[in-house]
């Protein structure tokens, strides 16, 4: 209840009609204290009424029901990034204190796809002006195909919002000099005459202990090849001035060339050392590449079949090195083991109506996976609860529908990417094509009465922690090293860490 000051009382007079009642008698012994009137004494006839009055006369419960109604008629007046169009001559910016560290670095050519690749400077570190290494394919204009390049980065000077707060006592006590100071991105191209759809890299240890890890990238092309270099010299001519990468250096240790179609589904082994590679195409097509104990790469001519349209996504499970799933514009999402000589799912699930375009193998938490479709419909599916079904992989034949453990309808375009944090088994990070990369919390829970006290906001799931525009944003991916750091690709490289994650 809303309480007046003292001058509002009095400007205000009584809140009851009514004269005052008649000066009173005083005890001769005390003529001289004169006259005295209560000047509130008449205002409430009762205590019941002070509390059922309200400040202006009428029942709260009235007041506060038109209050609620009043919020409610301005609640779409709420802004959503992704959700709420701008005005003409609007434009976005950044709220900074909802940011630990935002960096924005354009390349020469926007890229579809990129990874991010383990480094020598340590994990878990929290220090700024931050450190990382990336690798990332191109998609140069058709007219200049012959721009296209693999792109082997470092960015570096990467300092954390000025004013942000340490949320680690190990950070250093000289970040303050650094958070006025400008990102750096070098890189090292490495010529192609195709745009890469998507690229991931592999590292390989090294027998010299002082040695770093081989590191191996494998791009799926629109030319249809399969293109693996190793880009160890471009990493190391980062940190040793003067180097010079040669033609040699730039070529590809292997190609490809058992696709008769472009494809996009690709992904190392995390359990396979050596190099163990899956490629799928627009035909429906796996096929698997393994490097030998030589240094060299052979690939199995016998493909996976199952898939009755484009394989959109492969990830190799996590925890069994024979297993992998693959999504489809099909719908679906099939199990298959490597070791099965009929090169035939051991699940499949219609998880969709329309393209399942990305996927994620939860590291933590190894029986959830993670899709994204073309609807803008991300879910989170339990595989302990799929069965295998007889016949159930057979082309016309009836697919299992299984129910999600989770499932996000709140963007409206096409799902781009999807990744579970490295570390945390209820944070997922998304990116759509309505220009945003969003963090969600699986753990948050809300009770209804909750929910109807956030206005304007009814339509947005609890589990959403952050909105951050990205324009034309493909994918995103999580630092392993610097906890909650991300990085995205889209119109330009995006570098960032909320105070959300």
């Amino acid at each position: 209840m809303v309480k007046r000051t003292a001058e509002e009382e009095k400007a205000a007079g009584p809140l009851k009609a009514g004269e005052r009642p008649d000066a009173m008698d005083i005890d001769d012994k005390n003529d001289d204290m004169g006259e005295f009137e209560d000047e509130f004494e008449d205002e409430f006839e009762s205590e019941d009424e002070i509390i059922e009055a309200g400040v202006d006369g009428r029942p709260d419960a009235e007041r506060e029901a038109e209050e609620a109604m009043d919020v409610d008629k301005s609640a779409p007046d709420t802004f959503i990034v992704g959700r709420t169009k701008l005005e003409p001559g609007q434009t976005l910016t950044p709220d900074p204190t909802t940011y630990r560290m935002l960096h924005n670095l354009s390349t020469p050519w926007p890229c579809l796809s990129f990874d991010i690749i383990r480094d020598q400077l340590g994990d878990n570190r929290t220090v700024f002006p931050a450190t990382m290494y990336t690798v990332a394919g191109t998609q140069a204009d058709r007219a200049k195909a012959n721009d296209n390049a693999i792109l082997v980065m470092k960015f570096s000077g990467l300092s954390k919002m000025q004013g942000a707060d340490d949320d680690d006592s190990e950070s250093s006590d000289d970040d303050s000099d650094d958070e006025d100071s400008d990102p750096i991105l070098e890189h090292k191209s490495i010529p192609l005459n195709s745009t890469t759809n998507r690229i991931r890299a592999h590292q390989t240890p090294s027998q010299d202990p002082s040695k770093p890890p081989i590191t191996l990238t494998a791009a799926m092309t629109e030319s249809t090849n399969v293109l693996i270099h190793d880009i160890t010299p471009h990493l190391a001519s980062f940190d040793t001035p003067g180097t010079v990468i040669t033609p040699q250096q730039n070529k590809p240790i292997c190609t490809v060339r058992a696709h008769k179609s472009e494809g996009y589904g690709i992904d190392w082994s995390p359990l396979h050392a050596a190099g163990r590679l899956l490629t799928g195409d627009n035909d429906g097509l796996i096929y698997m590449t393994t490097r030998t104990d030589g240094g060299g790469f052979v690939t199995d001519t016998r493909p996976f079949q199952g898939h009755t349209s484009s394989v959109e996504e492969i990830q190799w499970s996590p925890s069994e090195a024979s297993v992998f799933a693959s999504a489809s514009v099909d719908g679906t999402i099939r199990v298959w083991d490597v070791r099965s000589k009929a090169r035939k799912p051991a699940l499949s699930m219609q998880v969709s109506n329309v393209d399942v375009n990305v996927m994620s193998w939860s590291r933590q938490t190894t029986h959830l996976l993670a899709s994204g479709d073309d609807a803008g419909v991300w879910a989170v599916w339990d595989l302990r609860q799929w069965k295998p079904s007889a016949g159930g992989a057979a082309a016309g034949t009836t697919l299992q529908r299984p129910s999600p453990i989770a499932s996000f309808d709140f963007h409206k375009e096409q799902i781009t990417s999807i990744e579970w944090h490295p570390t945390d088994d209820s944070i997922v990070a998304v990116s759509a094509g309505d220009n945003t990369v969003t963090l969600w919390d699986l753990a948050v829970e809300l009770d209804d009465e909750e929910s109807k006290d956030t206005a304007g906001v009814q339509d947005v799931p609890p589990q959403l922690l952050f909105v951050h525009y990205q324009n034309l944003a493909k994918e995103v991916h999580w630092h392993p090293q610097i906890p909650g750091a991300l990085v995205a690709t889209g119109e330009e490289f995006s570098i960032f860490r909320t105070i959300s994650v």
